[in-house]
């Protein structure tokens, strides 16, 4: 299975959203805030992010750090041998 990223594609307008099927998948359109969310192969995610970039009816592009972002996290609770170290008393 390939690796996929999402990209933000900011347009003007709506009418050119059918113009975006085929630089990848669109798995969203916000018609009020006017983008698009856009899945393309990361190898590919550079000169697809370029082509896009070039259109007149883009404002921008931005892609999704998600797949570099570490998704395992770290319990906020102390161990309890560590909470209770200093009542070890004299």
């Amino acid at each position: 299975m390939t690796d996929r990223v999402g990209l933000a594609v900011y347009i003007h307008s709506l009418k050119q959203v059918r113009q975006l099927k085929r630089f990848g998948h669109i798995h969203y359109v916000s018609k009020k805030m006017k983008y698009v969310i856009l899945y393309c192969d990361v190898d590919r995610s550079e000169e697809t992010m370029k082509k896009l970039k070039s259109f007149h009816f883009v404002k921008e592009v931005a892609m999704s750090m998600r797949p570099w972002i570490k998704t395992e996290y770290e319990s906020k609770v102390p161990n309890k041998e560590k909470k209770d170290d200093y009542k070890m008393g004299i």
